[in-house]
């Protein structure tokens, strides 16, 4: 009675860690209950004499317990996602500062999508290693590759998931310019103070200059001030792939909008009216 007590003891003190690292793998907590559940099960029955590292231990048994779970509802194809997720980063420091970052701009349901794109060894070694700190050694015998597979399968979805975040961020971009032209052509300087960054600076070539536009204009206000009510044939274009506008009268650009954003706000406007500059910028209008 006295062991089970202790048992008892020492698995509730791995309890929070280990739904963190269920969590994290499944993006379901009531599927991370479950695997925790099934973990206690299985030391339950076991001899934990022969168990040397006990936190070690119950880690493993819940990775494979969260890896068959995954296999298990991919066959099924239920990908089904929570609103009941909390925050996913890893606090105790070992993960990997860098997917860090991008997982802490990525929290909630739109983090899991691109997790449910990885295939399951993917994702276990990527929570394993890059937000628990495990060494692929340790990974490897869990998926089932070797050390050096098991590298690039964390390798492999480090790089899908970072390059979901950078779509998201030209979305967020892209969102920002059309409040951006919709108050400017309805008069709302309200949204247009919002959207554009307190340190706004605009800024024109000499041939946007020719056609009216000021050289310069510095403040968010006065560059809100400036664009309040106006804008109205500006179109919605990405120019070399980021969020920006055109006007084009008769189909022939005349302006490029180049757009520099921080903090989520306009922080730069660029006029380009130079024709070289233009023929050397890719500019893909959204509206046509």
């Amino acid at each position: 009675m006295e062991h089970d007590d202790w048992l008892v003891r020492q698995f509730e003190q791995q309890r929070a860690r280990l739904a963190g690292v269920a969590l994290r793998m499944l993006g379901s907590t009531s599927d991370a209950d479950d695997a925790v559940q099934e973990a206690w099960l299985r030391l339950s029955r076991s001899d934990t004499a022969a168990i040397d590292n006990l936190a070690g231990w119950l880690t493993t048994v819940v990775a494979r317990i969260c890896l068959d779970m995954l296999r298990s509802r991919s066959t099924r194809r239920e990908l089904a996602l929570e609103d009941d997720r909390p925050e996913l980063l890893s606090d105790d420091g070992s993960g990997d500062p860098q997917v860090d970052v991008l997982l802490a701009d990525s929290l909630g349901p739109a983090l899991f999508v691109v997790l449910d794109t990885l295939s399951p060894p993917e994702r276990v070694a990527l929570v394993l290693h890059d937000m628990f700190g495990l060494p692929f050694r340790q990974i490897a015998p869990i998926v089932g590759r070797s050390e050096s597979a098991t590298r690039q399968l964390a390798s492999r979805a480090r790089r899908r998931v970072r390059g979901a975040g950078i779509d998201r961020h030209k979305r967020a971009e892209r969102h920002v310019v059309d409040a951006f032209l919709r108050a400017a052509r309805e008069g709302d300087l309200a949204t247009l103070v919002a959207v554009l960054h307190p340190e706004c600076r605009l800024r024109s070539d000499q041939f946007a200059a020719l056609l009216g536009a000021p050289q310069e204009i510095e403040g968010g206000t006065n560059v809100a001030d400036f664009f309040n009510g106006g804008a109205d044939d500006a179109q919605r274009a990405t120019i070399d792939g980021m969020a920006a506008a055109a006007w084009a009268p008769g189909g022939r650009t005349r302006v490029a909008f180049v757009f520099t954003f921080k903090e989520q706000r306009i922080v730069d406007i660029e006029l380009v009216a130079d024709r070289k500059r233009l023929q050397q910028l890719e500019i893909v209008f959204l509206d046509r």
